[in-house]
């Protein structure tokens, strides 16, 4: 089946389908809605006040209607479509996801059987339940639920079950690890403070908000997407002096709550910063 009609099927089953590009990502933004520009919010459960038809804000594309799916607006994303991917949470799913063969021997150990799909290094688990969905719970153990979408790899084998109570447990657990606190950081915004001569403030503040959130999900490479986001924040708002220490304090503190040191942030921004020639 190619990827629309898959689409269509999952659709017509009550899961709600988008489709993936190569690299099993979603299709970005169209130009109209680029940096959320339209005013929507990739991670709110829908995808806001933005009336765009085509499958843009990642995971809040996906829909179970077929007229959307289906629509010429569509169209262009399933010809260029490497993959199909759902949103869990929007069928009342949870699906783990098994990275590795360790990760499965402990799934097989510790949660219930229910309907396993075989994926690329491991298995999706998937479970009837919704709940918040979290990365790295374990070593090669991800949770993907609400507000997050899976690859779609077929139907599997086995009958799906209840979610269990030890897979919620893996959430609250990571959620109330004790990380180290964020440490107060002086860092100086560049000179002029005032409103973006450029956009409005509502602009910025979505723009910090994306960044911290970019930040947040990073799974891997976090020195990387901490430089790339500071990096990208610079590049929009780095020479019209809108920025001010505030907004360079969140963006440090989501980069101290995924493991960065004052020392690493400090040297990301002043490295993205010399990029720029700012």
């Amino acid at each position: 089946m190619n990827p629309l009609d898959i689409a269509l099927s999952l659709a017509a089953s009550g899961v709600p389908p988008l489709p993936l590009r190569a690299g099993k990502v979603p299709f970005g933004n169209c130009p109209s809605c680029a940096n959320s520009a339209c005013g929507s919010r990739p991670n709110m459960k829908s995808p806001g006040p933005c009336t765009c038809p085509a499958p843009c804000h990642g995971w809040a594309a996906a829909t179970t209607d077929p007229c959307v799916i289906n629509s010429p607006t569509w169209a262009r994303a399933w010809r260029d479509a490497a993959a199909v991917a759902y949103h869990p949470g929007g069928a009342d799913l949870t699906v783990v996801d098994l990275d590795n063969p360790a990760a499965i021997a402990w799934a097989v150990r510790t949660l219930p059987p229910t309907r396993t799909v075989a994926s690329t290094r491991g298995e999706h688990w998937i479970y009837r339940g919704a709940m918040r969905s979290v990365n790295a719970v374990r070593d090669g153990v991800d949770i993907k639920s609400t507000m997050a979408y899976a690859r779609w790899l077929g139907t599997g084998t086995g009958t799906i079950t209840a979610l269990p109570d030890v897979v919620r447990a893996l959430a609250v657990k990571e959620a109330s690890t004790v990380r180290p606190m964020p440490q107060p950081v002086s860092v100086p915004a560049l000179a002029g403070g005032g409103e973006c001569p450029h956009r409005t403030p509502a602009y910025l503040a979505r723009g910090i908000a994306m960044a911290e959130q970019r930040i947040t999900e990073a799974r891997s490479a976090v020195h990387a997407t901490v430089y790339r986001t500071f990096l990208a924040v610079l590049s929009t708002h780095g020479r019209c002096g809108c920025l001010t220490d505030t907004h360079v304090a969140r963006l440090f503190t989501a980069a101290q709550a995924k493991g960065e040191s004052p020392r690493h942030c400090t040297d990301a921004w002043t490295n993205a910063r010399t990029r720029l020639g700012l």
